[in-house]
């Protein structure tokens, strides 16, 4: 089986044939149409976030969208010949996060034991995956908490941008900061994520939804995706956002992962507004945020959101029933379609900001999936 594989950080991913074990227990095997690439997978690449184990390879990715091929034992829900997808919220069931109904906050998720037999190796030596799925590959070997179910009339390749880009930026909006009708919102960052924060705002009703990039490209974008407003993030945007909102924002969402984005985002807050970090950080960055008396006497919050507060196995299915009615944007969201040979020069376009977001295809398995039952 073919995949993209991280050898260390900092150099190019290298496409290796892996073996991959026999499906176990409450796992399922899927084959890969479609596998996005998103910054997430670049910290790793990039050495922002080191490996989880020093030395042992990595397939990276996490956008997976395909057909299951196999049931192990026990799996409940998923069956052969289903259209999924993939998303790094795998859950145990049992920790008290999940037992509250918060799975995308497990702290135990599923994974094989430390003795057991690898999912995947390279010349008898282990290779991990990324948030157990290690999407840029031929085929997946998952935990079955790590599927959603698809309508099989979903397209698969606009299917795979689900798992993450939708559902972190759009499930922000509506579950972590549940933007109101008549809120105001901006948006610093309008990549992937940030133009989905931009339409999961429009779905809520916010009345004015600005968007702030350097990029005018992703401007644009923003303006496509329902942005009312758009600036360039220079020193006159804070000053620009004030005035437009008449004080500041209801809602700011930081969709980058940098402090001066952080910072920016926090300085166009207006009374009782809300800061919701979506970005990664590199591991070990610090919050260092402006103006805090001002912040408590004005009840100005900060939150964190993971994977858009989202039940996915709820809501994926209840996104691509939107996309199907034409009421969620992802055409416009794939920018370019690749082949798994071309894996780094679409990392070399996600960093140049010419794209909202790059997909690897495998067009035997897209085209399969477009047949009639």
């Amino acid at each position: 089986m073919k995949a993209a594989v991280l050898h260390e950080a900092k150099t190019p991913l290298v496409i290796e044939d892996l073996e991959m074990d026999a499906c176990g227990p409450n796992e399922v095997r899927i084959q890969v149409a479609a596998s996005g690439l998103c910054h997430s997978d670049y910290h790793f690449i990039s050495g922002d976030m080191p490996f989880i184990v020093p030395g042992m390879a990595m397939v990276p990715g996490h956008e997976v969208a395909g057909i299951v091929i196999e049931v192990g034992d026990g799996v409940r829900g998923v069956r052969r010949d289903d259209h999924v997808v993939t998303c790094l919220s795998s859950y145990c069931g049992h920790c008290r996060q999940c037992a509250i109904g918060l799975s995308y906050r497990c702290v135990a998720r599923p994974v094989r034991a430390a003795g057991e037999r690898p999912r995947l190796s390279l010349r008898g030596k282990p290779v991990r995956q990324m948030g157990g799925l290690g999407g840029f590959a031929e085929e997946v070997l998952v935990h079955e908490s790590a599927v959603a179910i698809m309508p099989k009339e979903m397209p698969l390749d606009r299917a795979a941008v689900l798992g993450c880009a939708v559902v972190t930026g759009v499930g922000a909006a509506i579950n972590t900061a549940k933007v109101r009708p008549g809120d105001t919102v901006v948006v610093v960052g309008c990549g992937g994520v940030g133009l989905n924060v931009i339409q999961g705002a429009v779905l809520c009703g916010a009345q004015t939804v600005i968007a702030v990039d350097q990029v005018p490209t992703k401007l644009e974008l923003a303006r496509r995706f329902g942005a009312t407003h758009a600036f360039a993030g220079d020193a006159l945007t804070v000053e620009a956002v004030k005035a437009l909102t008449r004080g500041g924002v209801d809602h700011a969402f930081e969709a980058v992962g940098l402090q001066v984005t952080q910072q920016l985002a926090f300085s166009m807050l207006g009374v009782g507004g809300l800061l919701t970090l979506i970005g990664v950080p590199r591991v070990g960055a610090s919050l260092s945020l402006p103006g805090l008396l001002p912040a408590l006497l004005t009840e100005q919050r900060v939150q964190g959101s993971i994977m858009g507060s989202s039940v996915f196995q709820q809501d994926l299915p209840r996104f691509a029933r939107m996309y199907l009615d034409g009421r969620l944007k992802l055409d416009e969201l794939v920018s370019q379609r690749i082949a798994l040979d071309d894996i780094n020069a679409g990392f070399a376009a996600m960093l140049g900001g010419a794209v909202a977001r790059t997909v690897v295809v495998f067009d035997e398995v897209l085209r399969a999936s477009r047949r009639p039952a």
